[in-house]
Formats: structure tokens, sequence, C-alpha cells
């Protein structure tokens, strides 16, 4: 499939969407793009159909990507005015890799499966590095007939691809790793915050750190960017909110606590307080040192 052209449509060029859609055009397939802000020059020089709104996007294309900020932009490209819905016809397919709700996922699918439509879920991990480098982490929730229909494409913009389960288990398979990574961030803010007030160096102790068990992908990349004080996204402390207010519902809605992911989040609200919304999420060192009264850097 993938040495066959095709026509692909790409809805969201932000930090992320931009890359991954450079991806699609490089291995030689026509892009039909659309996006709220202007479209990355370098996707024009390569030969972009730059489309007047969403519903275009989605009559050119026989697949359309969505990357997107959150659940009600992806619900007002889908279905609003002028939207991919509009657009659509019988056996095309839409593909949303933004990070959204997968309560949301499941009613958006099953709307977009009524009109005789491939629907897939894919969020990604990785952030603007991945994206660039086509090493995206995708976590896959749909039909395997669409996973399958869709894999070829994943390969030219991610390295780990899973199909997790049915429609929304991507989605919520992002929930836990945002997760993961927001409780990790905290984890090497906290270990290299104590490590600097204690009079050590925080570079040298990450360095010895890099080589035991306490290693992971946080402190090797953002651990460095606290270090040297490099909070331009990244990845936005407002999306890493979003993500985690998608896990804190949720786990309302089951009965479950997540004391951690709460503190988390608490953490990342003080941030915005102090104007940092846009802030890289390694920024959350921060807070702590507001409560410490003390920086590392």
């Amino acid at each position: 499939m993938s040495s066959q052209k095709l026509k692909l449509g790409f809805i969201g060029l932000g930090i992320m969407g931009g890359p991954m859609a450079h991806h699609l055009l490089k291995a030689g397939h026509q892009l039909f793009t659309h996006t709220r802000s202007k479209t990355p020059d370098y996707l024009q020089q390569d030969g972009a159909v730059l489309c007047a709104s969403a519903m275009e996007v989605a009559q050119q294309a026989d697949i359309v990507f969505l990357m997107l900020p959150d659940t009600p932009d992806v619900e007002l490209v889908l279905f609003g005015e002028n939207g991919v819905a509009q657009g659509l016809s019988k056996g095309k397919a839409v593909v949303d890799m933004s990070s959204i709700s997968p309560i949301a996922t499941k009613d958006f699918a099953q709307r977009i499966a009524a009109m005789g439509c491939d629907y897939v879920d894919a969020p990604v991990s990785g952030g603007e590095v991945g994206a660039k480098n086509a090493a995206l982490t995708i976590m896959v929730g749909g039909t395997p007939s669409g996973f399958e229909r869709i894999q070829p494409l994943f390969e030219l913009m991610g390295k780990n691809i899973t199909h997790v389960g049915g429609h929304g288990d991507g989605q919520t398979a992002k929930v836990a790793n945002q997760i993961i990574v927001a409780l990790n961030i905290e984890a090497v803010a906290e270990a290299l915050l104590f490590a600097a007030r204690a009079g050590a160096d925080p570079a040298k102790v990450r360095q010895a750190l890099m080589g035991g068990f306490a290693s992971s992908r946080i402190l090797e990349v953002h651990g460095e960017r606290m270090i040297k004080r490099t909070f331009d996204p990244g990845f936005r402390i407002e999306l890493h909110q979003k993500d985690l207010n998608l896990a804190l519902s949720a786990a309302r809605s089951l009965g479950l606590s997540l004391p951690n992911t709460a503190s988390a989040q608490q953490l990342f609200s003080s941030c915005v307080a102090h104007g940092g919304k846009g802030w890289d999420h390694s920024a959350m060192v921060k807070a702590l040192e507001g409560m410490a009264n003390f920086e590392m850097g």
C-alpha cells in the first residue's frame, strides 16, 4: 500500500501535525491540508494542496488524518459546518491522531462508521522530536481491518505501533501514557531539586543516575531541560493538563483514585498561575522550586 500513491488529507499542522504530514508527503502521497494557522512553508514547497475547509479535504482525500488540540476541536472539525463528515463518501477513512476523550471517540467512531467509512483513533507519544524523526509511538483503536488499512501510513510517522483494541482503546492507552509521563517528570524534578539544594551538581547527579535503575527517557531529555532551563515547548503544560483532566474525570466515573496524577495536575496548575501554560511540561520543576524558594539553575 505504501508504494501506491494515495490521496491523503491532513487537518491540524502545528508543532506535531506539520512534521507528521510532511513524512506522508515525502513518501510520494498526494496531500490535501487544512489548518487554523498558516500552513508551514515546507509543506507548500513540497506540493501540499491547501484546502479552504475540512469538508474540502474530505472530498479530495480517501484517508483524512486529524491532529488537533482537544475533544471539542475534533468534534467541530468532524461534524461542524463545512466539516469532514460533510465531505465524506462511503469507503473513505478518518484517522484521529489527536489526544482526546476515549468516551467521545467511541461516539465519533459510531457516527463515521454509520456513513460507511473506517474510523481509527491513533494518538501518539514522542513529542516534537518524535514527530520530526518519524519515531512516534502510535497507540491505535479500531477494527482490525481499519488498522491494517492505515498501518503502512503509520509506519511513515512512527516506530512503535500497537493495535491496542477497539474504538477508544488507543485514546485510553494515551491517557495512561500521560499519567506515567507526568509522574516521571515530577519524580525527576524532585530528585534533581533535592540534589541541587543539598549542594551537589544536578548535571553530574543526572549523569550518574543515567547509568542505573533510575534511568529513563524523562531523566535523559527533560532532566537536561530542567538543568539547562530550556522550557520552550516541546509539549505545552496546557496540553498535558488537558490529558490529565481526561484521566481524572474518567477515574472519577470509574470510582478510581489516582492520587499522584492529581498532585501532578496541581503542580501544573501552579505553573499556569505563574504564566506558564505555554511552557514545556518539564517546567513542572518550577512549581517545586517555588515551594522550596530555591532554583536549581
